[in-house]
């Protein structure tokens, strides 16, 4: 291994033929600023592939590594999901400050269709994503709907849904005096 490295830094030129360490150093100092230079334009190429709004809501970036505060099941369409939630929401969800979600809150649930594991047919696992769906606790910016907007982006391409405000609005109603939330945060140690 080290061998393979020394020849990626440079340090050993042809069979047989050493390098010196002056033409070494640089070989290594180009090879750290290329993969710096790669680093600090990464967020730059991202933003090109950063999905559209949904509902007006822009795409929260970042989400795959927000905290859990939930998982559920759906036995009327087979799917599994976790609730996360971004850290003013994980805050609340721990400390019991959810009746109402603070201001700031952002939960994300995320679904897939639900499958029996191979190797243990009583458990299920994830299959097909279905998609990522969040709701914005923004009481200034959602007056009509108790202070939530909602947003959701569908399959792995992360494909808007721009159906209307009005679907979510309707499913959620019926938890309205859970402050439009149907996630009952989990319990943790």
């Amino acid at each position: 291994m080290r061998k393979v490295t020394e020849q990626w830094l440079g340090r050993v030129g042809a069979p047989g033929r050493a390098v010196s360490g002056r033409v070494a150093g640089k070989r290594a100092t180009l090879l750290c600023g290329g993969v710096a230079a790669l680093l600090l334009a990464s967020p730059l190429l991202a933003d090109e592939a950063v999905p559209g709004p949904s509902h007006g809501i822009e795409y929260p970036q970042g989400w795959q590594q927000w905290g859990t505060i939930a998982v559920s099941q759906r036995t009327d369409n087979q799917t599994i999901r976790v609730i996360l939630g971004n850290d003013i929401a994980v805050e609340a969800a721990r400390s019991g400050q959810t009746r109402p979600w603070p201001a700031g809150a952002k939960l994300g649930k995320v679904v897939w269709k639900a499958a029996a594991l191979e190797q243990w047919p009583a458990a299920l696992g994830p299959e097909q994503f279905v998609h990522a769906e969040f709701m914005v606790k923004d009481p200034a910016r959602f007056t009509d709907s108790g202070g939530w907007g909602w947003a959701r982006w569908v399959g792995l391409e992360q494909t808007p849904f721009n159906q209307g405000n009005g679907i979510c609005v309707d499913c959620h109603t019926p938890v309205k005096g859970q402050d439009w939330v149907f996630t009952k945060p989990a319990s943790w140690p």
